[in-house]
Order: C-alpha cells, then sequence, then structure tokens
C-alpha cells in the first residue's frame, strides 16, 4: 500500500509507505498497529520485520523501519494523507516515491523479481 502526502505537508505530493513516529514506550510493531489504525482506519497483520533505512533530507533525518503485513480491509479512512493505493510491488517505482522510500520500493521490486524467475 502507498499513501499521498497531502499538498501543504512536507514532501506534499509523494507516496509513501504508510507509517509514523514511535511514541515513548512503545515497541515498534505497538507503534505500527497504532499508527495505521489511526491514519488509514486499518488493522494488519504483521507478518516479519523486513529492513530499515536511514535517510538525510535537507532539514532532518528520518529512520524508516519496514515491516511485511497483510489485512483483510481494503478500503482506508485518510486522516494524514489525501489519497492510496494498493500496488503491486512490481510497479512500486513507477510511482513519484518520497525518496527515503524508494530504497525499501527497489528491495520490494527485487523480491518480486527473484520470486517470478524461480
Amino acid at each position: 500500500m502507498l499513501c499521498r502526502r497531502k499538498p501543504e505537508k512536507p514532501l506534499g505530493g509523494y507516496w509513501e509507505f504508510p507509517g509514523g513516529k514511535i511514541e515513548v514506550g512503545e515497541t515498534e510493531e505497538e507503534s505500527l498497529y497504532r499508527e495505521l489504525q489511526e491514519e488509514l482506519g486499518i488493522r494488519v497483520e504483521i507478518e516479519r520485520y523486513f529492513m530499515s533505512v536511514v535517510h538525510d533530507y535537507d532539514a532532518f533525518t528520518i529512520e524508516l523501519i519496514a515491516y511485511i503485513c497483510r489485512s483483510e480491509q481494503s478500503v482506508c479512512v485518510l486522516t494524514d494523507h489525501d489519497e492510496y493505493e494498493w500496488v503491486d510491488k512490481s510497479e512500486l517505482l513507477n510511482w513519484k516515491l518520497a525518496p527515503a522510500d524508494i530504497p525499501i520500493a527497489n528491495e520490494l521490486c527485487f523480491m518480486e523479481q527473484k520470486m517470478r524467475e524461480g
């Protein structure tokens, strides 16, 4: 799933993997459950840790901690984004992704390609 940042926000118009900040006392997984419920109104099953990325933007540095998740829900209620799309892994790099999200998309596409090749 990709979500598009609202135009008035930093990196407005860029697509990103959903998530958010870890609050004090939360585990990464607890934060992910909470953020997806708050921002998208969906519940997920976390399958496994995927990878981490540290990216330096001009004004700040961000660490993304990516997990592979599943959800039975296909409809979201947006609060922090203006659009969302369920995207096939092989199509991820065709989207205007936030720079910090590109390494995750690259790795997902690479995995998808390896699976298809057998």
